[in-house]
């Protein structure tokens, strides 16, 4: 997962709306989005090269994505797959694991955490071991830290929040529109990551269209007050082309 706009108590009836691209090598096996057997009792899309996931949500209501942070110099051959931690995030409490989080995420890659439920979600960034909740309003998580300022993020976190207030309703479809934004940054505006200019410009774009390297899916995760929870997934392929839509209706428990 690459890029999270999330929206908390800002829509009356649904608390926490989340658009999510994910960006990853299109030549990584991925199964899309479902409902987790045997229990059936998580659903997400799954990550079939390390059998973890980049984003789920489950029959409580609870809510973890992944993005990478991105730290080339600090990249690790030897580390475990980040897909494991939105499991473990999903398979207990938000306390214990803002705890485990504090313990563990030295055996892994430079990362972010959304984690938590309803209006109780909150960010670890791995860099500083900091957990942060989030406050009512509009946040953006990328590759950095929770709210930099790097253009798609500022460029998403408006367009949501202007199309959240335009409507009495919440519209999927403009909300998929948002995240298929290909658009880059202006070469003053980039920010310095450590990575050729060439793939500065192209992952400052929302939506990251490259034959190699790209978005792979769009996710939009509605909530309401109940935790009663709304999933629906785009998929596409390296060419941006649309390789099917589905959605989930997955009543809290």
């Amino acid at each position: 997962m690459c890029i999270l706009f999330i929206a908390l108590d800002i829509y009356p009836e649904h608390p926490v709306i989340i658009c999510a691209n994910r960006d990853e090598f299109h030549v990584r096996p991925t199964e899309p989005a479902h409902f987790w057997p045997p229990e059936n009792h998580l659903l997400a899309g799954k990550d079939l090269q390390a059998g973890g996931s980049w984003l789920g949500v489950n029959k409580h209501g609870q809510i973890a994505a992944l993005t990478n942070i991105r730290a080339p110099e600090l990249q690790q051959s030897d580390k475990r797959s980040r897909g494991e931690l939105v499991l473990k995030a999903l398979d207990e409490p938000s306390t214990m694991t803002a705890n485990w989080l504090r313990e563990q995420s030295h055996f892994y890659n430079p990362f972010n955490l959304l984690f938590g439920k309803g209006n109780e979600l909150y960010c670890y960034h791995s860099l500083n071991g900091e957990v942060q909740r989030l406050s009512p309003g509009f946040h953006a998580i990328s590759n950095g830290a929770l709210d930099d300022i790097w253009p798609k993020m500022a460029k998403g976190t408006q367009a949501l929040e202007k199309q959240l207030s335009s409507t009495g309703n919440i519209d999927i479809d403009a909300l998929l529109a948002i995240m298929t934004d290909q658009s880059q940054a202006e070469d003053a505006e980039l920010p310095q990551t450590g990575i050729a200019l060439e793939w500065e410009r192209q992952l400052s774009s929302i939506y990251i269209k490259h034959p190699e390297y790209g978005t792979r899916s769009t996710s939009i995760i509605i909530q309401d007050h109940q935790g009663n929870t709304e999933f629906v997934e785009v998929r596409y392929d390296g060419k941006g082309r649309n390789l099917g839509r589905q959605s989930f209706k997955m009543p809290a428990s």
